[in-house]
């Protein structure tokens, strides 16, 4: 058997929310790497959308923004259908995009006002576009789809974030494998669970927490948005022919 370059995306079109900074970012610009036309979703930040569009050029692949506000539901359906009518039929869709609750304003909001805009946005959206965008892949050629989860979800966290995202998360876990068994065998659906990634919130989290994310973490340091890249461009690729309905966590083998 011929050997094969690893997770060779060439010819694929690629749709990846929530990707102008952090985890979408670096997942958009792996699939680039890895031969992927990439359409960056973002809900304002078009400026820093448009610098990863270019480096996804700059990697020889197409690339595009698209700017849309997902805890508009109404918006849901028409970004489905612009990326069809604007983009092309994409092969790979990556549902990323989720609100910022531990950093910035949101920080500062009560528990209900967090859960309301974590159901509008992560579970909402990941949802109704999973739904309308994989029955459109299923109708057509087929392809991949990923959600992205939690890897304390299903075990629990205490406080206020461990409670709000266990609830949002798990909720997206569960229709990932449901998902997989309505869109079987044309659409392979996935779920990644990341662990502690350092993303913004990381880069600021107090030394209480540095000491615990590396005492929770046999690989003993923080994971970064690539390790999360890296899996998901494998996931979307033909490597990964035979995984669908998997939540797959990548935290460095945490544990409690």
């Amino acid at each position: 058997m011929p050997s094969q370059s690893f997770a060779d995306l060439t010819g694929r079109r690629a749709v990846v929310t929530g990707a102008s900074s952090g985890i979408g970012r670096a997942i958009a610009l792996e699939l680039a790497r890895g031969g992927a036309d990439v359409l960056i979703h973002c809900r304002s930040s078009i400026t820093l959308a448009e610098q990863v569009c270019d480096e996804c050029r700059a990697a020889g692949r197409q690339a595009d923004v698209m700017a849309c506000d997902f805890a508009e539901s109404s918006q849901l359906s028409t970004f489905v259908e612009h990326v069809w009518s604007h983009w092309g039929e994409p092969d790979i869709w990556i549902n990323n995009a989720g609100v910022a609750l531990l950093t910035g304003p949101a920080a500062q909001l009560d528990f209900a006002s967090k859960l309301q805009r974590l159901f509008d946005v992560d579970v909402r959206s990941t949802l109704i576009l999973g739904r309308e965008a994989g029955q459109r892949m299923h109708q057509a050629r087929g392809g991949v789809m990923l959600n992205v989860g939690w890897d304390q979800a299903d075990r629990g966290m205490e406080g206020a974030s461990g409670e709000l995202f266990a609830a949002s998360k798990n909720a997206i876990m569960g229709f990932t494998r449901s998902l997989s068994v309505s869109l079987a065998p044309a659409v392979r659906v996935n779920c990644i669970a990341p662990g502690w990634i350092r993303t913004a919130w990381g880069e600021g989290a107090s030394a209480v927490w540095q000491e615990r994310v590396l005492r929770e973490t046999p690989l003993q340091r923080w994971g970064t948005p690539e390790d999360i890249a890296w899996l998901a461009r494998f996931l979307g690729s033909d490597q990964a022919a035979y995984i669908t309905g998997q939540v797959i966590n990548a935290n460095g083998g945490a544990v409690r």
